[in-house]
């Protein structure tokens, strides 16, 4: 059984750990003289106030460190993204996980292409069209698409809780609007791409370029669901679902 500390003791204790926060290489605090249980007591106030300082700024700092870390969408570890995604916090929400998805889709598909750039797929010309599909299958424009959706729930939100005028309140509803409709068409046109690339593709991995085709497909139905909560009109509607009608064909032609 251990000694139960004295004050004394928890007060030097405390005062050293203190110390060692709060103290320079030039300058070093002396120790309180304890010469009453008045000057404890201050001692101990002092040494709570320190404390509790410290414990502000750290607690700040993880904060500030988290928030810059959420900035941005596309500069998170996939781990930490899933985390976030299924937290119980608005953003990032849909329309960002259907912007990832499409980066995925990019990227499988992207990955066919380098495969079909070997010597006789230069020869037959397959390499060019390779070259042509990496080019265009970019992955950064749907991971900022992720972090522009964040932003402009974020905006939409706020015209829900404060006083916005008309006009700014109109831009913000278009642009919510617009960004999973830009996604529903990008998907599209990359899915087309990738169809056209099939013939060509290295025949050991066109598997991958259809995980591509189909993975975009449902990054295309994701952001038409976002698209929906913004009220699109009739007819933009009907528009983007002729462009789902031609994802889905596609994709019933691989399965």
């Amino acid at each position: 059984h251990h000694q139960p500390a004295t004050s004394y003791q928890l007060h030097s204790s405390h005062h050293k750990h203190i110390h060692s926060i709060l103290s320079t290489p030039k300058h070093t605090a002396p120790e309180p003289l304890l010469t009453s249980s008045k000057n404890h007591s201050i001692s101990a106030g002092i040494w709570l106030l320190a404390h509790l300082i410290a414990t502000t700024i750290g607690l700040q700092h993880i904060i500030l460190s988290n928030i810059k870390t959420m900035s941005s969408i596309k500069s998170l570890p996939l781990d930490q993204f899933l985390a976030t995604l299924a937290a119980k916090q608005p953003t990032p929400g849909g329309g960002a996980a259907a912007a990832v998805g499409a980066a995925i889709g990019n990227a499988a598909a992207s990955m066919a292409a380098a495969y079909t750039t070997r010597k006789k797929d230069a020869e037959s010309g397959a390499k060019e069209k390779a070259v042509a599909l990496q080019s265009a299958m970019d992955v950064t424009e749907f991971l900022q698409a992720a972090d522009d959706d964040a932003e402009a729930y974020a905006d939409l939100q706020r015209t829900w809780k404060e006083s916005v005028p008309e006009d700014e309140k109109a831009k913000i509803e278009a642009r919510a609007l617009a960004i999973p409709t830009n996604l529903v068409e990008t998907c599209h046109k990359n899915i087309l791409s990738i169809h056209g690339f099939l013939p060509h593709c290295n025949t050991n991995i066109t598997s991958d370029a259809k995980v591509g085709i189909h993975t975009l497909a449902g990054a295309a139905r994701a952001a038409y669901q976002t698209v929906l909560v913004n009220s699109p009109p009739e007819e933009e509607k009907m528009r983007l679902q002729a462009l789902l009608k031609e994802i889905r064909d596609v994709e019933d032609e691989l399965l």
